[in-house]
């Protein structure tokens, strides 16, 4: 039976521990590593530019009818 070790959520307590972790890594691993890095870096990305778009909505910046006036403007410059 294995007992479960609590894992550290501090941030000043993780980033130690994960830098170790890579540098424990096998060659053959960081590549894959580093895609994983990546797709967290993407997701954190893609959550910033959410919220952003939900605070432009909120504030008016963002509306139907302004996007819709972006798009003829678009047609108008770029007519296929």
């Amino acid at each position: 039976m294995s007992t479960q070790t609590a894992l550290p959520t501090d941030p000043k307590e993780l980033r130690p521990i994960l830098h170790a972790g890579v540098d424990k890594l096998h060659d053959e691993y960081l590549g894959l590593a580093h895609r994983m890095l990546l797709e967290i870096e993407l997701q954190q990305v893609m959550a910033d530019m959410d919220e952003a778009t939900d605070r432009a909505w909120a504030s008016g910046a963002i509306t139907e009818e302004k996007i819709a006036e972006a798009i003829r403007e678009h047609r108008r410059q770029h007519p296929y």
